[in-house]
Formats: C-alpha cells, structure tokens, sequence
C-alpha cells in the first residue's frame, strides 16, 4: 500500500486533509508538532483524530519554537488579538517559517518510512494572510525536498507534496469533509484554548463563517 505522511494539526483542515488521504486508499502516518503553543488543545484533538482514522501511527515531534517567540502562539508576553475576517495584513498569530519546518521534518520522516507523499491542508484562499499557505511556497518547498533527500535524488522516488485545498475555501472542505464523514466535532480550532472555543480569534471567526457558508452545522460547538 502506499504511504502518506499527514501533516496533523488537530484542526479542521487538516483533518479533512487526513481522511482525504484515507479515502484515496494510503497509508497515513500522522505527524503533529509540540513547538512551544501555549495550549495543547489542537494536539489533543490530533491524536482523537489519528486514531479515528485508522492511522497507522501518529507521532508528536517537540520543537521548542517559543525560545524565539515572534508570535502571540508562543509569545507569552503577546496576547492572542480578537480576529477580524476580512483582514489583509498579516496577523500576530504568525509563528515565523512554521510551515516550512514543519514540512522539512515531514520530508525527513517520509524518506524514513519511505513514504512518497506528504499532504498539508493549506488554501491560499482563507489563508489569514499567512505567507506560507501560498501555492509558490508549496512548489518550492517539494523543489528543495527533491534536492535534499537520497530517495528523490539518487532513486528517483520524488516525494510529492500535497496540498489538496490549496484553491478551495474552508466552506469547500467542509462539504467535502462532510461527505467523507470527518468528525468535525473533534477538532480544535481556537488559537486561545481554553474549555470552549472563544468564538473571537481570527481561527474562530473563519470557522464559523465557513460552517455558515457550507450550510453544515459545526458539532464541536455542542461537544
């Protein structure tokens, strides 16, 4: 069977992403990363979720990304700021080039297990102005695996990176994530943790009109 390692936040993009995967008949490793977020909500929900899905094994990586802050995630001296869905500059919720370390340390357990597939449940389109949920950043970062990996280079075994929702709106991936039966009602979104979902950050505000839009009603509200 083929193998797929799934970038796994705990939220609903990335879970859509996870059992996308499934359906299209991989293997799904699934990786989540403890990289100094002040709450452990999302990897909470990751792990729920990997074992829904069947994954064949879901590991937690540590990186202590806080030592160097730069984001109201890990920051503890920043606070988290109310959102604003129509917002173009780019947020305090920004963790500097996260998605490019975390897809070079997927890169790096893929070519471990051998697995020639990585998705990540990015859209340019609701994207919070994040620069690295852009399609030229995707395409240059499976360019530089490709460079860097003995499996790609020397065995002509590319490793491709999905990025499945990279066009469509989160309202688009919930409908597809209905019809594959995700279980939304375990996925964490809020950026501030906490019991409840604060239902302001900018996580929470894009969710919730994405919910809207896709006409499906949101579970993990009634959980």
């Amino acid at each position: 069977m083929k193998r797929a390692v799934i970038l796994l936040s705990g939220g609903l993009d990335s879970a859509v992403a996870l059992w996308l995967a499934k359906s299209q008949g991989y293997e799904t490793h699934t990786l989540s990363f403890d990289y100094g977020q002040k709450h452990k909500r999302e990897l909470e929900a990751a792990a729920k979720l990997s074992a829904l899905a069947g994954a064949s094994d879901h590991r937690v990586v540590g990186i202590n990304m806080d030592q160097w802050g730069g984001s109201s995630l890990t920051d503890k001296n920043r606070e988290v700021e109310d959102g604003r869905v129509d917002r173009t500059d780019i947020p305090v919720t920004y963790v500097p080039a996260r998605n490019m370390v975390f897809l070079s340390l997927a890169a790096s357990y893929a070519e471990a297990i051998e697995a020639q597939d990585i998705f990540i449940g990015v859209s340019q389109v609701d994207y919070s102005g994040y620069v690295d949920c852009r399609e030229s950043f995707i395409k240059s970062m499976e360019a530089a695996i490709n460079q860097g990996t003995v499996m790609a280079a020397e065995h002509n075994k590319p490793i491709r990176v999905n990025a499945p929702f990279i066009h469509k709106t989160k309202s688009d991936e919930i409908r597809l994530g209905k019809e594959l039966g995700v279980p939304f009602e375990h996925t964490w979104s809020c950026y501030r943790g906490g019991e409840r979902p604060c239902g302001s950050c900018d996580s929470c505000l894009l969710r919730a009109q994405a919910f809207a839009e896709a006409g499906v009603e949101d579970g993990a509200l009634h959980v």
